[in-house]
Parts: C-alpha cells; structure tokens; sequence
C-alpha cells in the first residue's frame, strides 16, 4: 500500500511538472530511486505502531499509509544526501542520484562541468523529496488531534538525523578508538530515526497511552543500534550483489564505526599500523580493503560486535515480553527484529 501511494503521488507530480513545461529529470530521477526497492523499514514501523495501540489487524487506514510514506519520502531524502556527502557511486544496486544526473548531462559538458551538475541536481532533489515528505504528511487527512501528536514526533526525527549525519561527517576520516563516539553516531543517525520515531509516529496516530509509548522505545532503541552494527558489518563485509553498494566504502572514506573502534582497541603495534595507513585512503585498492578484513577478524572486533547486536536483540525481545501489545503486533516485531538483526542486504 505504501508504494502504491508513493506512485500515485509521483505520477501526479510529473503530471502537473510537465503541464507547467517543467524539466521531468528531477521528479523522474526521484521517481528512480524510490522505485528501485529498499526496505520499507520505516513505513513498516510505523504501520506496527499503529496497530501496537490495539487497533485491528488487516489493512491501516489511508491517513496511516499515507504518513507511513511521508517517512519513506523523508528516508529518500537523507539517502540522496548521504551518497553526495560520502561520495558513492551506487545504491541499491544502481548508480546513485548524483552519478546518474552527470552521466545524464555528460555530453553536454566536460566531466568536470557534468560531475557538478550532478551534485547540485542531486541536492534538489533530495531538497525535493524533503518538500515531498513534508506535503504528504499534511494532506493525509489526520485529524487536528492526531496532527497535534505527530508532528513533534516528526521534527524531533528529522532534528536527530540531521545531528547524527554531521557527528558522522565530523568523524570519517578520523578512525579513533572511541567506542561511545561511534555509538552515540548510531543513536542518532539511525536508532531513533530507523526504529523509534516510525514506532512512536504509528502510535500516535492510533492514540497510544503512555506505557505503550514506553514500551515501544525499549524495543526499538536496541534493534536501531543493533541494525546500524550490522550496518557496519555489512559496509566492510557485506556481498556488493545483495547490499547493492561498494564493500569498501566505509574503509575508504575512514568511517568512525564501532567495529573499527574495536579494531582499534585490540590490535597490536603492526595491525595498528596497517589500520592507520589504509583506513580512509582515497585510493583504497581491493587488496588493501581485503587487508583490513583480516585485521577486524582477528582483533576479534568481528566477533564482538556480533555479541554486541545479538544483546541488544536479546533487550528487544525482552522488552516485547513485558510490552501491553496485541499479540498479532508482538508476533510481528519480534520477527522484525529477528529480521533486521541477521540481515545480509
């Protein structure tokens, strides 16, 4: 239901663009990349949300699907930014929006003239679908009381990410030993955005008491972080045919994570060395990022990560066990969690 309001609402805006004789590449190139998959984590969470408060199983309402996704609209947004800050040449397994935009506009111009195009036609449109998400939101025919519970909800998530995406950009390139730093990263770029607000927005939509807003942050805050550690498993181990981007990106951009934190923490004087030296090198080769592999598998900082994701798991399962959730909901979040945790894209 959340794609095909998403391609209702797309269709009708390359509509009115072209009635008006508006170039089509920004809503097409938006259109592209909502279209070319990704989790739904969001808009799933915040249908669950909904139903967490007792409401009936089956299909929700169109007011709930239609902010379900104005928060996959908003996710489009962060995405499009996130690839032109960090510079990444595909998603989900195709070239990203601002590689796509300059190889549109390549024979127009130099390289150099079409790369910068890119990124700044990318900027709009994830400028776009920020404008987007926010329209949606407030033509979903909420009532003024479920308008009046959502939106702080809302701007606290989209105050968070945008905090957390600069504590990342101060920390890449910058690889320290600081476990915390990376986590508190985490917090903000995805645990609460990722899990919490999607939650706590289903919720309230549904007038959720208090103890079920509660108990619905004690599951999502682990299963946040514990996805943003897979996250980090998957940027220097993940399989580029499943994940749909690079394998060593992360390395070479000097991502602050907690896996390379503990890396840090554990290896000695040569492995130290070897880290420092090819953890955010621009010219990164496949040998040098298969070296760092080996480093984080036998620092054991591989390994203690997995322990670090499966105890937040653990938290969240246990959170379920005492939450006041229908059981349809309970089912439901426990295999998100199961889901999200053991992940291979």
């Amino acid at each position: 239901m959340v794609d095909a309001r998403l391609d209702d609402f797309q269709a009708a805006k390359e509509r009115t663009a072209a009635a008006q004789g508006l170039p089509a590449e920004l809503s097409r190139a938006l259109g592209d990349f909502l279209a070319a998959g990704g989790k739904r984590l969001r808009p799933l969470l915040c249908v669950l949300g909904w139903h967490t408060a007792g409401r009936a199983r089956g299909q929700a309402p169109a007011p709930v699907v239609q902010v379900a996704a104005s928060l996959e609209m908003f996710h489009a947004f962060c995405l499009i930014h996130d690839d032109i800050m960090d510079d990444s040449a595909t998603r989900r397994g195709r070239p990203t929006v601002h590689r796509a935009l300059a190889a549109l506009h390549q024979g127009r111009a130099g390289r150099g003239a079409a790369d910068r195009l890119g990124t700044s036609a990318a900027i709009l449109v994830g400028d776009l679908a920020l404008a987007w998400a926010d329209e949606l939101l407030h033509t979903a025919d909420l009532t003024s009381a479920q308008l009046t519970a959502v939106l702080p909800l809302v701007d606290a998530m989209r105050t968070e990410v945008v905090y957390g995406q600069y504590l990342d950009l101060l920390t890449t390139g910058h690889t320290g030993e600081d476990v915390e730093v990376a986590l508190r990263i985490a917090r903000y770029k995805t645990a609460t955005y990722t899990c919490e607000r999607p939650l706590q927005v289903g919720a309230a939509l549904a007038g959720a008491s208090a103890a079920v807003r509660s108990a619905l942050s004690a599951y999502a805050l682990p299963i946040g972080e514990a996805f943003q550690l897979r996250d980090d498993i998957l940027g220097a181990f993940g399989d580029p045919a499943a994940t749909g981007k690079s394998s060593w990106e992360d390395l070479r951009d000097g991502k602050h994570t907690v896996l390379m934190a503990l890396a840090l923490q554990r290896a000695d004087a040569v492995q130290r060395e070897a880290l420092h030296t090819l953890v955010g090198d621009p010219a990164l080769s496949e040998e040098g990022a298969a070296r760092i592999r080996d480093i984080l598998t036998a620092t054991g900082a591989l390994q203690a990560v997995e322990g670090m994701i499966a105890h937040r798991r653990a938290r969240a399962q246990h959170a379920l066990e005492q939450a006041p959730f229908p059981p349809a909901a309970t089912a439901a979040l426990r295999q998100l969690a199961d889901a999200t945790t053991t992940r291979t894209t």
